[in-house]
């Protein structure tokens, strides 16, 4: 006699306060959502002898087919339900923080209204502020970013009686499966966690440092959006001049070399509200664990640490001495890059020759025979920003080296040098036997007995022979293979006579 199905309208009323006929107020006590009931309403019970004019006859026995869809109570409260949690929770949801959270919104009996999965994106907005219905207002409040909840709404924190559009029928109920994927505060800073700092940490990363890093980025949920290990290659940036985003320039601010530190980073100082490609979501919160390879400022010079000096340590090294040292290289980190013990002999340099990276040949100067020094190499005197084979660019350098022995050497441009005068009759004593030529077993048997006698020294050098042998060619003008008494001069003279050619 009057199907709700036909209408497209469900009935509503409050039960026990005589707005429904009495065989409809008890035959509804005690049912819960989704039970389905025959009632059996004799006429007193239902409308007695009166009817229903031209719908219920007088003295009328009822039959209800009863499905309870909704029951709600005006002192009801949002059910909370936390079907999961993580084990970690810095920081819950307050009011006005901005919230991103995905959503099975249903009704009472199960019905489905609404999904933000099937929009493929989360639902972002404020809490505590009226963008929300009244019970998700409240339903969000003290969650952590990656938990579960179910949030049973009545309605009148919902759309009440007037329900919303199509999908939400008047004073119903709603319940929410909801996971917070993320939120912040827009007065968040940085949030830093140190995971692991090195007990020796001499000097921290300030504004105008070059860090090179290593990083993992990811959203609060876990989702793992870039990776410098992907590509097994550091991040090299400056940080605190606007290189890198506002967040990072502030989180790397004070580490140590060797540091595992973790930034949390709001939107704001991020990626904002537009996000950064398919992987970082707009308003997205991101998460960065770093790991400090190691960092040095453009200004930085070598440091020098002596391990150990000799007591008795009168003579030290110069530019253009001739040395024999042993070194062991690696990166800040402690990965191994080179070695002289892998090799039969130590290395042999002329300082100040620009044989060795300009780092290595300061650190080298002012050393005693014996002495051990660590050396702390930025890469503006290492191997700059390309790096060189084996070592990476902008990579500071750690050398540990050990003095085996040091000569003398000889000012720049020089092969031989006079302790004194030269003679004045040089070409012929070094004449031999006065045919008016020097031949090259001449000139280097000269030599010899110059420096045999403590009148001058050669450059110093593994080869002896080469040296003389250039010195030799270097008076051979013509290359015949003999030098005339024109074509030998000192270089003293020589670079007079460049200076007149200038003039």
């Amino acid at each position: 006699f009057h199907p709700s199905y036909d209408r497209g309208a469900t009935v509503a009323g409050v039960v026990g306060v005589g707005r429904l006929i009495t065989g409809m107020d008890r035959g509804l006590q005690g049912m819960c959502v989704n039970e389905r009931r025959h009632l059996i309403v004799p006429p007193h019970l239902g409308y007695g002898s009166i009817g229903v004019a031209g719908l219920i006859p007088p003295d009328a026995t009822l039959y209800f087919d009863v499905v309870m869809l909704d029951i709600w109570n005006k002192n009801d409260k949002l059910q909370i339900t936390t079907l999961s949690k993580p084990e970690h929770c810095n920081r819950t949801v307050e009011n006005s923080d901005f919230v991103r959270y995905h959503y099975n919104g249903t009704l009472l009996d199960g019905t489905p209204f609404d999904s933000s999965y099937s929009k493929d994106s989360t639902y972002d907005t404020y809490v505590g502020t009226g963008w929300l219905i009244k019970g998700m207002d409240q339903g969000l409040l003290g969650m952590c970013a990656g938990e579960k909840r179910s949030i049973i709404i009545p309605p009148f924190l919902a759309y009440g009686e007037k329900g919303y559009g199509t999908v939400i029928p008047p004073q119903a109920s709603l319940v929410f499966s909801v996971l917070l994927v993320d939120f912040h505060n827009p007065k968040d800073g940085v949030f830093l966690e140190h995971l692991e700092v090195p007990e020796s940490c001499k000097r921290r990363a300030v504004t105008g440092d070059f860090v090179r890093y290593h990083y993992n980025g990811t959203l609060m949920d876990g989702t793992l959006f870039d990776s410098s290990y992907s590509r097994n290659h550091t991040y090299n940036t400056y940080i605190g001049k606007g290189y890198i985003i506002p967040g990072m320039d502030q989180g790397l601010q004070g580490v140590c070399v060797g540091e595992r530190r973790r930034v949390l980073i709001p939107p704001h100082l991020a990626y904002g509200e537009n996000g950064a490609g398919d992987k970082i979501p707009g308003s997205a919160v991101l998460i960065f664990d770093v790991h400090i390879i190691d960092f040095h400022n453009p200004a930085d010079q070598v440091e020098i640490e002596t391990v150990y000096r000799p007591e008795d340590c009168n003579v030290t090294t110069r530019d253009r001495d001739f040395i024999r040292y042993h070194y062991n290289c690696s990166l800040l980190d402690g990965t191994k890059l080179f070695s002289s013990h892998d090799y039969e002999k130590p290395q042999e340099v002329t300082l100040g020759a620009n044989k060795v990276i300009e780092g290595l040949n300061s650190g080298l100067l002012d050393m005693c025979a014996g002495e051990r020094r660590v050396l702390i190499i930025p890469p503006h005197l290492g191997h700059g920003e390309n790096g060189a084979r084996g070592v990476p660019g902008s990579a500071v350098l750690r050398f540990e080296v050990e003095l085996i022995s040091m000569e003398e050497g000889v000012p720049e441009g020089y092969l031989f040098i006079w302790h004194g005068d030269p003679p004045a009759s040089l070409y012929e004593q070094m004449d031999l036997n006065k045919d008016a030529e020097i031949t090259a077993e001449e000139f280097s048997t000269f030599i010899k007995t110059q420096v045999a006698e403590g009148k001058g020294r050669l450059m110093p050098s593994s080869d002896p022979e080469k040296v003389i042998a250039d010195m030799f060619r270097n008076q051979d003008r013509n290359q015949d293979g003999k030098i005339t008494s024109e074509e030998l001069k000192l270089k003293s003279d020589e670079d007079q006579e460049k200076i007149h050619e200038e003039l």
